[in-house]
């Protein structure tokens, strides 16, 4: 049957992730020649991931970035600030007074709120996000209700069994949610205890929009949050690739690009 087939670019890139797991630094030549791939594609990939702050570049390689700086919150608030930014603001203007919202925990969520907070929306937002219950609790017309759960200090979040339970209670308009990832049949996510937060915030509301950077297109994280026909409206900054974008109209998915 001849050699073994080369890995996809996602099951690569787990794979380049895992290796710096055991090693402190990886080299570009060893991975493409590992994987039988160019050293342009190792490139890429280290791109990526360094993108998402899952590796720090290195001369000829990369390495792993310091403790606990793949999830970290404040780490990935210091990459793509502008599409972020045009993200948050444009998913703002879609939120109409007098709303009620489930916002989740996330640097792109984070600034839809900020947005929120600047034109001084009346809403009555629910949020396991303690930067979003900040910001629109600056706000006079807004009420706020942050959710239980257990504190993942380094998002600024609360997940777990307290925080699901405590989001079933209610029933709002909308959810507005981020992702590490989604592809054409699933949104997924790399920090462990939102997948179940996201999916009881989609259970709860009659509309749901999704929140993402085009860093995030075409990939697949190891906790699945549901199927892309789950949400209503993605907001991103730039078009899909064609895999994406097909998987989009499939599920009746609206797109906005921004």
């Amino acid at each position: 049957m001849g050699s073994e087939a080369r890995p996809a670019k996602a099951e690569r890139q787990a794979q380049i992730l895992m290796e710096l797991k055991l090693r402190p630094h990886v080299r570009i030549a060893d991975l493409a020649a590992r994987f039988s791939v160019t050293p342009e594609t190792i490139r890429r990939d280290l791109g990526a991931l360094d993108g998402r702050g899952q590796i720090r570049r290195a001369y000829g390689g990369a390495t792993a970035p310091y403790p606990g700086a793949r999830h970290d919150l404040e780490a990935r608030q210091e990459r793509r600030i502008d599409e972020r930014a045009r993200i948050g603001r444009a998913a703002a203007a879609l939120v109409r007074p007098g709303e009620t919202l489930m916002i989740d925990a996330g640097a792109t969520t984070i600034e839809f709120a900020r947005y929120l907070a600047i034109a001084g929306t009346p809403v009555t937002a629910i949020t396991n996000c303690l930067q979003v219950a900040q910001l629109l609790g600056g706000v006079p017309e807004a009420e706020v209700v942050l959710c239980g759960g257990r504190l993942l200090a380094g998002e600024g979040a609360l997940i777990g069994p307290e925080a699901v339970e405590s989001l079933q209670r209610y029933r709002v308009d909308a959810c507005y949610l981020g992702a590490s990832a989604v592809d054409a049949e699933m949104v997924s996510e790399a920090v462990r205890g939102f997948d179940a937060v996201k999916r009881a915030m989609l259970a709860a509301s009659g509309r749901s929009v999704l929140l993402v950077d085009s860093s995030k297109h075409g990939r697949r994280d190891f906790a699945a949050v549901a199927p892309l026909s789950k949400i209503g409206l993605v907001v991103t900054d730039a078009a899909p690739d064609e895999a994406l974008a097909r998987g989009l109209a499939q599920h009746g998915v609206a797109l906005r690009v921004v």
